[in-house]
């Protein structure tokens, strides 16, 4: 059983650090689409529970993950449904589930939100402690750095609230900088 219309369907991939508002964001955005689904990442890393390791340490573990959040993106758009995937992911990861998805007829957003390292720092001392990445968000924030991403994708939200969630959504909805082809 597939979609019963034609609808082109789209796969946000909300990337970032650790405290840059991914969650927040991913569950706002799918919460705003009409037909939605949203992935988290850790959540579906967090399935695995003996055998598992640290998705940063090893790479059949990332391969693992990122071959599951494809499944199901995959299934859910084959059901209709927009999805919202909330993962850290590097430009290789959210080009790769765009080569893999676009049999679909499927629209691959990608946005990597961004966020000084000071900004990176306070969130996280908001979180509950046994959430909080600490260091790592720092490690990430150098990571992304490095990756040579391009930063058409990027969105900062350095200096903003939970009161600009709407226009973030926004654009992330309709600025085509975004997107994969």
């Amino acid at each position: 059983m597939h979609m019963k219309n034609n609808q082109t369907r789209t796969v946000y991939v909300i990337s970032g650090p650790a405290g840059v508002g991914k969650s927040t964001i991913s569950t706002a955005l799918a919460n705003k689409l009409e037909r939605s689904a949203y992935i988290s990442g850790d959540d579906i890393s967090h399935m695995h529970i003996n055998g598992r390791k640290k998705p940063w340490e090893s790479k059949e573990e990332l391969s693992l993950i990122w071959d599951n959040i494809l499944s199901l993106a995959r299934n859910f758009v084959k059901y209709g449904n927009d999805v919202v995937v909330d993962y850290i992911a590097f430009p290789q990861e959210a080009i790769w589930l765009y080569e893999n998805v676009k049999d679909l007829n499927v629209t691959v957003m990608y946005v990597v939100l961004w966020a000084d390292g000071k900004t990176l720092r306070q969130r996280d001392e908001m979180r509950v402690p046994e959430q909080q990445m600490g260091e790592r968000c720092l490690i990430l924030l150098n990571e992304f750095h490095a990756s040579g991403f391009d930063r058409k994708h990027l969105l900062d939200t350095s200096g903003k609230s939970k009161d600009d969630i709407d226009e973030m959504i926004d654009e992330i909805m309709s600025n085509q900088r975004f997107r994969i082809c």
